[in-house]
């Protein structure tokens, strides 16, 4: 075959687009307007395009829901990791985040830490959720975010964990922590073949 090879690698198939306009939170739900969190895939991919908070220094943070969101406050336990630099250059780190972690927490997980909102600041990045149906199984999730961080550093936030239920998870809400989304869009996708 001069070298070539033939793999299904999968595909990304677009479920659901949400734009945020001065909205409290962004949420998918399961069989609720055109949203598939179900068996269909193994694995949902969220991507997050220039998150704007309406409020200064408040993190992007998300929490799932087993009840078709009646109620999100999944019992998590997660690992949090960044690294940042000023734009003086004069402050630099890599480290493990302490303060943004969970041990069999029910509150929201942070996935940034806090963004500015002046009018430039965003945030940006994509979060994995794994086997969300599993009756078996706890389930597991990675996020990859990079923020303008409100006292004008950028930071790198990697962020993974698992949500410690056996029931399936079929819903998922985002929201920053002290206010609005000003403006920003989320899509989510199903992984087939994977």
């Amino acid at each position: 075959d001069a070298g070539a090879f033939s793999v299904s690698l999968g595909s990304l198939v677009l479920i659901k687009t949400l734009t945020a306009s001065s909205s409290s939170t962004l949420s998918f739900v399961n069989g609720s307007s055109d949203v598939v969190l179900d068996s269909t895939y193994p694995i949902y991919l969220f991507k997050f395009i220039s998150m704007h908070p309406a409020t200064n220094g408040g993190g992007f943070e998300f929490q799932t829901s087993t009840n078709s969101g009646s109620s999100y406050g999944v019992t998590v336990t997660t690992t949090a990791f960044e690294s940042y630099h000023d734009e003086a250059d004069s402050t630099t780190a890599l480290a493990y985040s302490t303060s943004q972690d969970l041990a069999q927490s029910t509150s929201f997980q942070k996935l940034t830490a806090g963004v500015g909102n002046d009018n430039d600041q965003s945030a940006s990045g994509t979060l994995m959720l794994f086997n969300p149906s599993s009756t078996t199984f706890v389930k597991h999730f990675i996020s990859d975010f990079h923020e303008a961080y409100h006292a004008d550093y950028a930071t790198h936030s990697l962020y993974a964990g698992y949500f410690n239920t056996t029931s399936a998870i079929d819903a998922i809400q985002f929201k920053f922590a002290n206010g609005n989304m000003d403006s920003g869009t989320i899509k989510l996708y199903g992984l087939k073949d994977s």
